[in-house]
């Protein structure tokens, strides 16, 4: 019986052979999917290597030079705006969120650094349209920022009809617009006022942003939750013991999803405030509020340092192990601080 079966599957083995061509078939599809992953994988680590930052003064004069223009009060924030719009959808890979092959299907870290630096440009976006661009609050909205902001802020997973990066080139090509109006001395409609209060509101959102990633950040170890410690002191004697409020955790699945969303963040905050900085030179010096600037970059910088493991750490607080999710928040909550002081001092007459 035993010889009977082997020789029941030995037939079997030798028909499959004789169906697939003495099996040469089967192992060219198994050579040929083996070559894919190879070079699939090996795109996929090219692909999840961040952008370097780039110098927002030298990249203004670069883009004032080629446009022939003189860099105007608002050129370096708008052309930086565009710069980190555009490597967002040029880098290598391009814009990968929206994939639905691989390599860029498999990839999780470049996605959320993607976001991350989507939602600043969506706030700046936003913040010039509604503020930057208007002299006050019943001056009429610049025509190219009415198409530029709503296509910043279109759907970031679309793969197709439209395309996800069709719809933010066309708010790319609307930006460039609105520079080339905002530095033609024949043209007067388009405007960009670098006041105090205007700067003020864009801070104001941001420190929410900035307070949400760092919170979450911090939560990688656990932290008991405010509302619920706050819910268990109602009604307590102020002299009994004080119960402890739920541990709240960041799942392990999720840390290097915020970790990169902060990352991506923080670049592009890094080349906004330097924009800023130019852009904003007059107010930021009557009000003294240069040295939080360059405080906030200073940490927008450390933000940025080389990543030497390959993976993200979530050791404990004071164990042996690293945790990344605690570098990078202290380094968001400093900046945020400054950001703070950075407000109060705007705010003041």
């Amino acid at each position: 019986m035993p010889g009977k079966i082997r020789q029941y599957f030995k037939d079997k083995k030798g028909d499959a052979r004789d169906s697939s061509g003495g099996g040469m078939v089967g192992k060219l599809l198994l050579i040929v999917v083996l070559f894919y992953l190879l070079i699939a994988m090996i795109m996929g680590m090219y692909w999840s290597s961040e952008p370097d930052s780039f110098s927002v003064r030298e990249h203004t004069r670069a883009t004032a030079n080629a446009m022939q223009r003189e860099p105007v009060t608002g050129f370096a924030t708008t052309a930086t705006m565009i710069r980190i719009a555009e490597t967002l959808l040029d880098k290598p890979g391009g814009y990968i969120t929206n994939d639905i092959f691989p390599p860029g299907l498999w990839l999780d870290n470049v996605p959320n650094w993607e976001f991350g630096v989507l939602v600043q440009v969506r706030d700046l976006a936003r913040a010039m349209r509604q503020d930057i661009s208007r002299a006050q609050s019943q001056s009429s909205e610049d025509a190219d920022l009415i198409i530029a902001e709503p296509q910043l802020h279109f759907d970031s997973d679309s793969w197709a009809i439209p395309s996800t990066e069709s719809e933010y080139r066309r708010g790319i090509t609307a930006l460039k617009r609105y520079l080339d109006r905002l530095s033609n001395p024949e043209k007067t409609d388009s405007q960009f006022f670098a006041r105090a209060d205007s700067l003020n509101n864009w801070l104001a959102d941001l420190e929410t942003r900035l307070g949400s990633l760092s919170r979450t950040l911090g939560e990688s170890v656990g932290k008991a939750s405010i509302s619920d410690t706050v819910a268990d002191f109602e009604g307590q004697d102020p002299l009994d013991e004080r119960a402890q409020g739920v541990d709240v955790k960041t799942d392990w699945t999720k840390i290097d999803d915020v970790f990169y969303e902060a990352r991506g963040s923080s670049w592009a905050l890094l080349h906004i405030f330097r924009a800023i900085e130019v852009d904003f030179r007059k107010v930021l010096q009557d009000k003294n509020a240069t040295a939080s600037v360059k405080q906030i970059i200073i940490e927008l910088e450390g933000a940025q340092g080389d990543m030497w493991s390959p993976v993200i750490l979530n050791g404990s607080g004071f164990g042996i192990m690293a945790n990344h999710s605690l570098t990078m928040a202290a380094y968001l909550s400093r900046a945020n601080a400054a950001i703070s002081d950075m407000r109060e001092l705007l705010s003041r007459g």
